[in-house]
């Protein structure tokens, strides 16, 4: 079924109403040149903007919201709501395009991580979600691949739980014991002893929930359906990257008893061990308006877009004598969108690919792309329109200097 065809029908928010309007092309889909505000904040503070030729990072500041989202964001600014109220809606809606039980809007997929750990510890028991991360007794366990022991994990840890490591599908299963609560597979982990399929049917066999983080695994869209068509209780996706909503937003979403459990380890609740992590009202909105743009693209039509960026770019470097460039998609599962590899002789442009990226960056606008020692990668899908051209302006630049 097209994604198309599962929205058909779905109303707005009441509280939203008319606030998002379909993106009929690419040209509405992608964020373009802002209208020059009235007070330049970059300029007031001495922030630097920054020209993001690379990939969705948070450090960068995720990616640009689309103007849906931004619309979301400011029209819902102006009055006051029960948090408890806009959760459910939001999260009735996002459940209902997702074609799942239950859904909630979270500070991002690290929180997420959290919450899904602190659900499986306490499940709706008021002393125990009170009582975390010191529960008396032995810690609860997570089990997680050896190899998908990754940065974020420690959102795991600091529910109080511990991880327990494992290999292959047997040793996973004599790991499970009654301190278990939750297994969790990180989807870009660059290898698994243990298929996505085997991983849940195990868990399900002891009754262990099953949390997916596949944080910035979209594009393809249908990545956003399959994980729990393969029977994960829980996956969560950020918000700020590929999606395009708020930086600080992401998407929790699976078995309605784990999704009720998350909420109550979350603000607004007083005081539990999510409360640091609080999502605005608007940013709700926000994270809800930019699912629904992002379900409802031409995908198709975004990828030629995208291709056709790297053909801009790499028809001006390679006017110049030797450079050489390349489309490249990264297989994923994160990231996987085309970037432009461009390699040159550097006995005739004598600039190595990372002293580009550092000219790049000290430069005026300042833009941040990727180099190794034999090409320099940029990157096209965060790009605006409008700086196309000037990443391509500026590379040929420094290459030219280099001659």
């Amino acid at each position: 079924m097209k994604r198309r065809d599962i929205l058909k029908g779905l109303t707005l928010l009441p509280l939203a109403s008319g606030l998002v309007s379909k993106a009929a092309s690419i040209g509405e889909t992608t964020p373009t040149r802002p209208v020059a505000p009235a007070r330049d904040l970059f300029k007031e503070l001495g922030v630097t903007p920054v020209i993001n030729a690379s990939v969705t990072m948070t450090f960068l500041s995720g990616s640009l919201m689309l103007p849906e989202v931004l619309e979301a964001i400011n029209s819902t600014s102006h009055d006051f709501a029960n948090m408890y109220e806009v959760q459910d809606k939001i999260g009735a809606k996002i459940a209902e395009m997702l074609q799942v039980e239950s859904a909630m809007v979270t500070s991002g997929a690290a929180c997420a991580i959290l919450l899904s750990t602190a659900a499986a510890i306490t499940g709706t028991d008021p002393e125990k979600i009170k009582l975390l991360p010191n529960l008396p007794g032995p810690r609860p366990e997570v089990i997680m691949q050896k190899t998908h022991r990754y940065l974020f994990d420690q959102a795991v840890t600091t529910t109080g739980a511990k991880i327990i490591e494992v290999e292959g599908a047997e040793e996973m299963e004599k790991a499970i014991n009654e301190k278990t609560v939750m297994a969790l597979f990180f989807n870009a982990a660059e290898k698994s002893s243990i298929s996505h399929s085997d991983f849940v049917a195990v868990a399900k066999k002891h009754n262990i929930p099953t949390l997916l983080d596949a944080a910035a695994d979209v594009p393809p869209v249908e990545n956003l359906f399959k994980f729990q068509k393969i029977g994960f209780d829980l996956v969560t996706f950020s918000g700020g990257k590929m999606i395009r909503g708020p930086q600080s937003a992401g998407l929790l979403f699976g078995r309605k008893d784990l999704i009720t459990a998350a909420r109550l380890n979350h603000s607004p609740n007083e005081a539990p061990i999510g409360r640091p992590m609080k999502v605005n009202k608007e940013e709700m909105f926000g994270m809800y308006a930019a699912l629904k743009a992002y379900l409802e693209r031409d995908h198709k039509k975004e990828w030629e877009d995208w291709i056709q960026r790297t053909k801009t770019i790499g028809s001006q470097l390679e006017s110049l004598p030797s450079v050489k460039t390349e489309l490249s998609v990264d297989p994923g599962p994160a990231n996987a969108f085309p970037s432009l590899n461009v390699t040159w002789d550097q006995s005739k442009i004598k600039i190595k690919p990372k002293e580009v990226v550092k000219a790049l960056k000290d430069g005026t606008p300042s833009i941040v792309a990727n180099g190794r020692d034999e090409h320099l990668t940029i990157g096209v899908v965060l790009l605006r329109p409008d700086q196309v051209d000037v990443v391509a302006g500026r590379v040929k630049s420094i290459l030219q200097q280099a001659t």
